[in-house]
């Protein structure tokens, strides 16, 4: 049986990067796909990845995690607070080759544990109509469809969940999840 660990990360970690640029590689690609039908330019992608470092995700305001599978990185989450109640959940991402081993779940609520630890009441995301498996992901996981929260121009799907309903035992850390698939 292959184990899943989540654990928090440093945003400049060579794991992070490499992460961020595999994230943000294929949303780019995908955007551009869609809408133009080729792939990111190569400069493009470089500026865009360069322009967000991931610095807001670290404390005391922000964390970033990444799932391992079988001990190897899979995956990522990133948190921060927008305001003192309310966290942004964002840079949810596995490899391709982890997709559908169970992981996706147990990282997002573990960013949902690591936004109470901040603090947050509340967690908010946004994405796009072509990511589909987010969206359907976000709404499993008890997110609803709500008005838009930020400015970004590529956004065009806003959700919401209340995080002070759903209880942490007192005994878990909330920096660290195992599941087992």
């Amino acid at each position: 049986m292959t184990t899943w660990t989540i654990a928090p990360e440093p945003y400049d970690s060579p794991v992070a990067a490499a992460l961020w640029r595999a994230y943000y590689t294929e949303v780019s690609d995908r955007w551009y796909l869609l809408h133009e039908g080729h792939r990111t330019e190569p400069a493009e992608l470089e500026r865009g990845i360069a322009a967000r470092t991931g610095a807001e995700l670290t404390a005391p305001t922000g964390a970033l995690l990444v799932a391992r599978y079988g001990g190897d990185p899979a995956g990522s989450a990133g948190v921060r607070l927008l305001a003192p109640d309310t966290a942004e959940l964002t840079r949810v991402f596995l490899y391709p080759h982890a997709r559908g081993r169970g992981g996706a779940a147990p990282l997002v609520r573990a960013a949902e544990e690591a936004a109470r630890t901040l603090g947050a009441l509340r967690m908010v995301l946004d994405t796009r109509t072509d990511l589909v498996e987010a969206r359907a992901l976000y709404a499993r996981l008890g997110y609803t469809e709500t008005e838009r929260h930020n400015e970004d121009p590529y956004a065009e799907h806003w959700f919401t969940k209340d995080l002070s309903r759903a209880s942490v035992p007192a005994a878990a850390p909330a920096r660290s999840r195992t599941a087992r698939r």
